[in-house]
């Protein structure tokens, strides 16, 4: 098996040095399809733009197996000898690590295919930083026959023998906002001829603080961050439009659709207060990634086999795998990729994996798959 893992390493490393940004990922679909092509792994015709979906076996059941494909931009530090060679673009959060694991995964399981009883399908997702990727997948209707789907995420904090699995949220609801507002500009000197468009946005800035605080049980963590805020051009005028933007997390979907129905009420009504006119921009963000508690049970077991399993603590990032979640059982997972006390967290410029973790990704993929197909025969 040394030979073999040599092999995915030197693959991640190449992956490392050429990372694209999301819906971009042109040339690492190329070499993924290269890839799959020379172990005769049949490719779907999906009309993906990037990414790719692909099988092995036949007949049901179908279980699919997801890892994303996409960099970020970001300018990388690590000093590595493979370090990214596209200058402001880097696989700061381990796709590069995620989409090889899948690689050597399909070999394995390429090996068995004859005694295999059913269909493992391969999504190599793009634009996961964008959460558009699944959405793009789901939309190609290849999700529509399938049992269940198995996906991971490297996380830093974790030693490289280490997997961490729970039942339910593992990763938070995001929502991402952005509120406008629009007043009427005076001179400074006459504030009372205007709307104030500062005091609007900074009173329900203010407002917005205690939404978590007073409103939501402490037994469960929610957080709203206001991160950008802007009004004005100079010191003596009082401006006409300005915004906030930011974030709401929360592990509970119940409790995420109640924050964003009141954080709508507070800013409406302050702005009604102020006489302002207020717009409220929601981006597509992905909802709580969820593990169904029967299979991620049954797979928690099942990685004893090969790895450290541990409970894991939930992320408040967000996960477009999350999409999928909400159409099929779905199980996602944490793999440890370094463990080290210092070790650089996901989408940081000195971010690095630990090649040991190859270990515990491709036969968590395999051995996964393998689990499910005789769960759902």
């Amino acid at each position: 098996m040394k030979k073999f893992y040599d092999k995915l390493i030197q693959t991640r490393h190449y992956l490392h040095r050429h990372p694209e940004l999301s819906g971009q990922e042109y040339q690492t679909t190329d070499f993924l399809k290269k890839y799959l092509e020379d172990l005769e792994i049949r490719i779907l015709d999906s009309n993906l733009k990037t990414g790719l979906i692909a099988e092995i076996g036949s007949g049901q059941p179908i279980i699919a197996l997801r890892a994303d494909i996409d960099a970020l931009p970001i300018f990388e530090q690590t000093n590595l000898p493979y370090a990214s060679q596209n200058p402001g673009v880097m696989h700061a959060c381990g796709h590069d690590f995620h989409q090889t694991s899948l690689l050597g995964a399909a070999k394995l399981l390429k090996s068995m295919e004859e005694d295999l009883r059913g269909t493992i399908r391969l999504i190599f997702q793009p634009a996961e930083e964008t959460s558009c990727g699944a959405l793009e997948v789901i939309g190609t209707g290849y999700l529509t026959d399938v049992k269940a789907i198995v996906g991971f995420h490297n996380m830093p904090q974790l030693k490289a023998n280490q997997l961490a699995l729970k039942p339910g949220a593992m990763m938070a609801g995001v929502e991402k906002f952005k509120v406008e507002v629009e007043g009427i500009s005076s001179h400074a000197a006459r504030p009372d001829l205007g709307v104030d468009t500062v005091i609007t946005l900074t009173s329900m800035v203010q407002a917005l603080q205690v939404l978590v605080a007073r409103t939501v049980s402490p037994f469960e963590a929610n957080v709203l961050s206001i991160t950008h805020i802007e009004a004005g051009t100079t010191w003596n005028v009082l401006p006409q439009n300005g915004f906030f933007e930011g974030t709401i997390r929360s592990f509970s979907p119940s409790s995420q659709k109640k924050l964003k129905e009141d954080f709508i009420k507070i800013v409406e009504n302050t702005a009604e207060n102020f006489g302002a006119r207020v717009s409220i921009t929601w981006d597509q963000t992905p909802p709580v990634t969820y593990n169904d508690p029967d299979l991620t049970e049954l797979l928690f077991e099942n990685s004893k086999t090969f790895a450290e399993v541990v409970e894991a603590r939930p992320s408040t990032a967000g996960e477009d795998f999350a999409f999928y979640q909400e159409k099929i059982p779905g199980v996602f997972a944490f793999i440890g990729s370094n463990g080290a006390d210092d070790a650089p967290d996901l989408h940081h410029d000195t971010m690095t994996i630990d090649d040991q973790a190859f270990k515990v990704s491709v036969p968590y993929y395999v051995e996964s798959a393998l689990c499910l197909l005789r769960c759902y025969k």
